[in-house]
């Protein structure tokens, strides 16, 4: 029997590791995320238990407050599902083409990461209103853009696109296109390339992309304010019943409406990072 080295796996015993111990590392670790999350989290949750129960469900269950989760997590579901698929295709293009100002179209990827999201609410407000550079052509249409609902799934694409194609594009970088060869030259269309090749091996980024889409959007205030037009029972967003809770200094109030979207949130993060591994499992057992 061979014996195996595993000297590149353990550091000898008395060479200094780069990184800290274990308990220490561990340490730092919880100490970083009870500032920086937990503690803030639990402030809510604390700052909510002051009311009675009778109170807090008067508080997350008017019909104002549920026609803005509908349109929160319903649009930021929407907006999420969108940018899989078309940021999907975005990140297919930068990564498997070349092209006059693909750098260009690149950078672009980034600019709702680095706009100022009122200056992006602004923005697209101007461009969909009845008189702005595309509302003036949509209006004579019967489509209505800005102060609607559909305002509010446009500007949460628009904040969402990066996720997706940021998470896609190196796991695209890093596919072994030899398979692909292989299926092609086995007599597998492009179609079933695609399914069979290389859509098992992007689905775990498509997930994770998704998710982070689906949790900036459920948050999101700065573009959407101002394009949605804050109609009662129809263009009204959650974030902005919290802001209104606040400025009226019902703490407990707005309090109540943010535990509600951290735990729909923080339950549908979960179930899709659950699926992201048994997808990731799966795919690997399926190599093996």
């Amino acid at each position: 029997m061979q014996a195996v080295n595993i000297s590149h796996t353990y550091p000898a015993k008395g060479v200094p590791r780069v990184m800290p111990g274990f308990h220490l590392s561990l340490g730092f670790t919880l100490f970083y995320l009870g500032l920086i999350v937990l503690i803030p989290l639990s402030a809510i949750f604390l700052k909510t238990f002051t009311l009675t129960w009778e109170a807090f469900w008067h508080a997350i269950s008017s019909d104002r407050v549920v026609a803005s989760y509908q349109l929160t997590f319903g649009g930021s579901l929407l907006a999420a599902s969108i940018n899989v698929v078309f940021g999907g295709i975005v990140a297919w293009v930068l990564v498997r083409y070349r092209f006059p100002g693909k750098k260009i179209i690149d950078a672009l990827v980034d600019l709702p990461f680095a706009l100022p999201t009122a200056v992006a609410g602004i923005a697209l407000t101007a461009l969909y209103t009845p008189n702005g550079w595309i509302g003036q052509y949509l209006e004579p249409l019967g489509i209505k853009v800005a102060f609607t609902p559909l305002g509010v799934y446009i500007a949460l694409t628009f904040i969402g696109l990066p996720f997706v194609v940021r998470t896609v594009q190196p796991v695209l970088e890093e596919a072994e296109r030899e398979l692909e060869e292989a299926a092609a030259s086995l007599g597998a269309s492009r179609w079933q390339t695609f399914i069979k090749v290389i859509f098992p091996g992007i689905t775990p980024a498509l997930l994770t992309g998704f998710a982070l889409a689906f949790a900036r959007a459920t948050g999101e205030y700065g573009s959407v304010i101002f394009i949605a037009g804050n109609m009662p029972m129809v263009s009204e967003i959650t974030p902005l019943f919290i802001i209104t809770k606040l400025e009226q200094y019902d703490y407990a109030g707005a309090t109540a409406i943010a535990v509600v979207m951290l735990l729909v949130s923080f339950g549908l993060l979960l179930t899709i990072n659950l699926l992201q591994a048994w997808t990731r499992k799966r795919g690997q057992s399926n190599k093996e």
